[in-house]
Formats: structure tokens, C-alpha cells, sequence
């Protein structure tokens, strides 16, 4: 009995080293195979994970929005007017308040702009004149007709007046450019004239020329603008197609021979350039050809013409009249005319 009892205990003692010899092989077991799917999930993750990019924000793109020049302000630096240009942006507020914010203060432009007299001048005058000294309206620019608008100052030849169509009308015959040239305004000299008018003109201006003998020839079918362009094309036509030689044939290049020729055919093609000023150069004397006969212009025709022509423009184009040792019967009708059309003449010794 006791040797069984004793057998039996050796079995259990047995039994229960190898349990614990099992249970600690498990945890083995489990732990190695736990950190091989660690490890794995470690090293999956370090080779699927992409490297991180640094990319640095696009840098913002400011747009200053454009500040839209007033142009009437370029007009007056370019013609050297005393005009006071205003300022319309106003102060703008981005959320909502309780006062109104006020306009910009208005900045004085006088000091920077270079002052002209006549412009001073004839600004005076208009404002004491009202709402009555406005320009002629549409197509004759900001001048009006009649030298009683607010047009550009112009000087040729010592007369001063305004406009901003201008039209000259040189008599090239034979006895005015040697009256002239036997003056102190010699044909030379009525060049660099011209030249020095057209080239002080601005931009917004326009001009032509006509010169004349009984036929005519004009610089352009219509008034061009003052540009830089024109002005240089101007020159050259002066330079190259002036005529000098005192006659006009009626098939010389650019020549318009009306029947009958004359001065009247030729204020008509003025007129229908619709200027609103012309200079008139000549000695006062006109005559026309028909069919062969040369006759002299009354003064009755040309009053009648002008009348006429007048009435075809919404007011009156001075005509101002630049005279070469004039007669005086052709003196005193060329000064009643002019001053019938608000023009002046001025004689030439």
C-alpha cells in the first residue's frame, strides 16, 4: 500500500514537470511568432510608405489695377494749357461705418503746367460771356466757330486766335510771291511760318493747306489730325510740291482747274472742309478764266459768296486776311470782310 501511494506520487511529480515545460514552450512559441508579424508590418510599412515631397506655396500674383488717365489732363500738359484738372476716385471704405468717408482732396496743377496767356485770356472772356461763347458743337472739335469757343491758341504770321480746324489758303501768283519776297515775309520765311504754326498745333487739332494761283492744289482732300506723322508729311509737301514758279497749269500733278477757276471756286472747297479758322494769303487782288476771257471778281460776288457759304456752317469761320502791299480799294474791302466774318487783316510791309 505504501509503495503504490509512492509510485503514484512519482507519476504526478512527472506529470507536472512536463506541463510546465509545455506551457513555457507555447509562450515561446507565441512571442516569436508575434514579433516575425511585427517585424513585418514594420518593414511593410517603412517600403510602401512614399517619401514626403516639400512643396512650397505658389506665390500670390498682386494685379494694380490700371489708373485710367483723364484726357483732358494729357491734352493740357501736351498744348500747354492753364486748364485745372479734377480727380474722381474717392476714398472707399471696405466695410460698413458710420460716417461717410469724404472725396480725395483736390490737387492744384497750376504750378505744373506751363501757363499760356491768350488760353488765360480767352477763358476770361468766355466766362464773362456765358453759356453764349460755346463752340460751334459737333464736328468742329472743342473750338467753336468763330474763334469763340475754348480752342487752342493759335499765332501765325501775328495774328492770334483759336481753333482747332484750321485752314490755310496760300496765293502763290506770280505778283504776290514776288510782293513777298520784297517784304520782310519772304516766301522762306512764310515757310518756317507754317512749319512753326502746324508743328505747335496739338494733336487733337487738325489742318490743311490750299495753294492757289486761279487753279489750286491741296495738301489732303481733308483736314489731318496735328500728329507727328502728319506734320512731317506736311513738311515734305511744302518742301517738294510749294509752288514757286507763279502759275498753276491745269494738268500739274495734284492741280484742281475748275471752269471757272478763281478764288470763288476755291473758298467753296474751303468751306467744305468745314474749318473754323482760315488765314487768307494774297494781295487782295482776284481774277478768273472762262473759256479763255481773264476777268476781275467784284466785290458784289464775293460779299453774296460768302453769305452763302456762311449760311452752309452752324456759325461764321473767321477768315483772317494776310495782304501784300495791297491797293487800297482791296485794303479797305478785304478788312470789311474779314471783319464781317469775325476775322482781322494784317498788311505786310
Amino acid at each position: 500500500m505504501a509503495s503504490s501511494l509512492i509510485d503514484l506520487v512519482a507519476v504526478h511529480r512527472k506529470r507536472g514537470g512536463t506541463g510546465i515545460k509545455a506551457a513555457v514552450l507555447g509562450s515561446l512559441l507565441v512571442h516569436a511568432v508575434l514579433l516575425v508579424v511585427a517585424g513585418a508590418w514594420i518593414v511593410s510599412r517603412i517600403i510602401l510608405t512614399e517619401t514626403p515631397k516639400f512643396e512650397a506655396a505658389p506665390t500670390p500674383k498682386i494685379k494694380v489695377p490700371p489708373q485710367t488717365r483723364q484726357h483732358r489732363m494729357n491734352l493740357a500738359a501736351h498744348a500747354a494749357l492753364a486748364s485745372k484738372p479734377t480727380f474722381k476716385a474717392r476714398l472707399v471704405s471696405l466695410r460698413p461705418t458710420a460716417f461717410a468717408l469724404p472725396e480725395a482732396p483736390k490737387v492744384a496743377m497750376d504750378h505744373m503746367l506751363t501757363p499760356d496767356p491768350s488760353a488765360i485770356a480767352n477763358t476770361m472772356v468766355t466766362g464773362l460771356s456765358g453759356a453764349a461763347g460755346a463752340g460751334a458743337g459737333a464736328g468742329f472739335g472743342l473750338g467753336g466757330a468763330g474763334g469763340k469757343g475754348l480752342g487752342t491758341a493759335i499765332n501765325f504770321m501775328g495774328i492770334k486766335t483759336t481753333g482747332q480746324r484750321v485752314l490755310l489758303l496760300f496765293d502763290v501768283s506770280g505778283s504776290v510771291v514776288n510782293k513777298a519776297n520784297q517784304s520782310s515775309m519772304p516766301l522762306a520765311k512764310i515757310k518756317e511760318e507754317t512749319l512753326e504754326m502746324i508743328y505747335k498745333l496739338p494733336v487733337d487739332s487738325r489742318f490743311g493747306i490750299i495753294q492757289f494761283v486761279r487753279n489750286y492744289k491741296m495738301f489732303q482732300p481733308e483736314l489731318i489730325a496735328a500728329t507727328q506723322p502728319n506734320r512731317e508729311l506736311a513738311k515734305a509737301w511744302i518742301e517738294t510740291e510749294w509752288s514757286e514758279s507763279g502759275s498753276m497749269p491745269r494738268n500739274g500733278k495734284g492741280v484742281v482747274a475748275p471752269d471757272p477757276n478763281g478764288l470763288p471756286p476755291i473758298l467753296r472747297a474751303a468751306y467744305a472742309l468745314k474749318p473754323d479758322v482760315i488765314f487768307l494769303i494774297s494781295d487782295g487782288s482776284f481774277e478768273r478764266g472762262a473759256g479763255g476771257v481773264t476777268e476781275s471778281i467784284s466785290d458784289d460776288e464775293f460779299e453774296d459768296l460768302f453769305k452763302e457759304l456762311t449760311s452752309t456752317l452752324p456759325a461764321k469761320v473767321p477768315v483772317h486776311f494776310i495782304g501784300f502791299q495791297m491797293k487800297p480799294d482791296a485794303k479797305d474791302f478785304w478788312n470789311k470782310m474779314s471783319r464781317r466774318q469775325g476775322g482781322q487783316l494784317k498788311e505786310l510791309d
